[in-house]
This record gives structure tokens, C-alpha cells and sequence, in this order.
């Protein structure tokens, strides 16, 4: 049988900004947001009057190997303060900051990116998630699981990002691969983005303590190869993002599925693009998934 494969400041900002605390990491991680020296702090008026952001229409009809490659682009976006997320297919997407980072998330050798990214994260549930052999041009290479064993542990800050995860278990045929997956959590622009890989079982309260505040979930919705549906549904409910992004389904037929056991909690909204633009302070009020074509 083919072995299944896969999937800094310590400070923390709250409603008041005078009330800042340090924590041990790793053991209680911080609660995204962190105090990120000259980033922009989301007013209280602002993040009490969200909204779901609109598509720019600069962006129809582009390519998308010319997303938010201008000089401009970036500068437009950091202006507003917000990230570029972009539906690559599968379980990959390119997370784009303010400042010009870019970020793929389970980079693997079948999903094309655009260009060659700075950052890159992987799982170890199969090959579609990961690669032997990155493009060597890439200067941070973020694996979820540890090759010699154990959770792996990663915290990389570049410029206006801050990237950490939270180790899970997968499913290895009629045994368990401990640690081979990871929640990748994006801290960028205030906004908390939080990638499950290829998550297989339900989340613990220690789990979710590590991941503190979520703004925006990207989560695999196939019901079969990752967590069952019923099992989503119930990790989405605690981990309270007001945004939740699709990913990981094969048919329209497996993501309506999905969105029929949501049930009324959620809205569901639908984008003719595959990249949308965020920010902290344009998340719905009503949670919200926000389905983005794949390539």
C-alpha cells in the first residue's frame, strides 16, 4: 500500500490599546492580532461597522498572472490596508499583504502559481499538497509536518506577515500519522487567516486556543478525504471566523452538499473572480461563506 502523504512579538492588542500583555510562546500563543510596530490599529468605530468587501473592478478581465504585480497594485492596497486572496484550485491559494508578500498556501507540483512566491507552506496528506522538490528561488519553505517526527513548529515574521502554525493528526491508512498536518495561521494587516491543510479530525480546546482569533477560515469542504461535513460544520461553528472560504472539493455537486448542511447560519455569497480583497475592518456581520472560482 502507498503510504498517504501530505497536508514573535509577544504582545497582544484588545479593544483597548493600553491593555497589552505578553505570553509564553508556543504554549499560549497570542491572540491575532498582535501590536506589529507601524501597522495601522483598527478603530473601534471601524471594526464595529463591517462589511463584506467588494471586488476591485480594476481586477476584471485581468489575468491572473498580472494580479496585483504593478507597483501601484501594491501600493493601492496598502494604502487601504488590504490582503489579496486568490482561489488557485485544490487547496491552494496566494495570500498577497500590503507590503507585497506573497504567500502559497499547500504548494505542491500540480497547482501552477502565477509567479514564484515568497513564502510557501505545505501538508503531507498527499502530493497534491506538498512538494519534493520547491522551486529553489523560494526563500521560506514552510512544511506542516516534521520528516524526523513530532510537531513541527514554525514562526516566520517577513516584513508586514507573521506566520505560525498549529500541528494536527492525519488518518494513515488504518493508523494515524501524529503531527502530519498543519493549520497555518496568516497574521497580515491586522487580519487573522487561518489555512486547515487537510485537516482530518475535530479540533481541541487546546487546539483552538492556539489558534486565537480567526477572521477568515480557508477550509476544505469534501466531507470524505478531510473532515466529514457534519464534522466541518461543527469546527466552523468554533472557531467563529466571520469569513469562511471553500476549498477542497471536486464537484459543485460536494461544495452544494457543504453548503446545505450550513443550513441559515451562514450566508452564502458567490464571486465571478477568483481573488477578493480584505480587510479587518470589512468582515461581514452576518458569518458569511464567500465561494471564489478555482483556475
Amino acid at each position: 500500500m502507498t503510504r498517504r502523504r501530505g497536508c514573535r512579538g509577544l504582545a497582544a492588542l484588545f479593544l483597548f490599546a493600553a491593555i497589552l500583555f505578553s505570553v509564553p510562546a508556543w504554549a499560549v500563543p497570542e491572540k491575532c492580532p498582535r501590536l506589529v510596530a507601524g501597522a495601522p490599529i483598527p478603530t473601534l468605530l471601524a471594526m464595529a461597522r463591517p462589511r463584506l468587501a467588494a471586488w476591485s473592478p480594476a481586477d476584471a478581465g485581468r489575468p491572473l498572472d498580472r494580479l496585483r504585480q504593478t507597483q501601484a497594485d501594491v501600493q493601492a492596497d496598502a494604502a487601504a490596508g488590504q490582503v489579496a486572496v486568490t482561489f488557485l484550485g485544490h487547496a491552494s491559494f496566494l495570500i498577497e499583504s500590503p507590503g507585497g508578500v506573497s504567500i502559497a498556501t499547500d504548494y505542491n507540483d500540480y497547482v501552477p502559481v502565477p509567479r514564484v512566491p515568497d513564502v510557501v507552506t505545505m501538508n503531507h496528506a498527499h502530493d497534491t499538497h506538498y512538494s519534493f522538490a520547491p522551486d529553489p528561488r523560494i526563500a521560506h519553505v514552510l512544511r506542516g509536518w516534521n520528516p524526523d517526527g513530532g510537531p513541527v513548529r514554525h514562526e516566520l515574521t517577513l516584513d508586514d506577515v507573521w506566520i505560525r502554525n498549529v500541528p494536527t493528526n492525519l488518518r494513515d491508512g488504518a493508523g494515524t500519522e501524529y503531527d502530519g498536518n498543519s493549520i497555518f495561521v496568516f497574521e497580515v494587516a491586522g487580519l487573522c487567516i487561518a489555512h486547515l491543510g487537510h485537516l482530518h479530525h475535530l479540533l481541541t480546546p487546546e487546539h483552538l486556543a492556539a489558534l486565537g482569533r480567526i477572521d477568515v477560515v480557508l477550509a476544505p469542504v469534501d466531507g470524505s478525504y478531510t473532515l466529514d461535513l457534519d464534522g466541518m460544520a461543527q469546527t466552523l461553528a468554533q472557531i467563529g471566523a466571520p469569513l469562511v472560504i471553500p476549498m477542497h472539493y471536486f464537484s459543485r455537486w460536494g461544495l452544494e452538499r457543504f453548503l446545505d448542511r450550513l443550513g441559515t447560519r451562514y450566508a452564502i455569497t458567490s464571486a465571478s473572480e477568483p481573488m477578493v480583497r480584505l480587510s479587518r475592518t470589512e468582515l461581514p456581520k452576518r458569518p458569511t461563506v464567500l465561494v471564489l472560482p478555482g483556475r
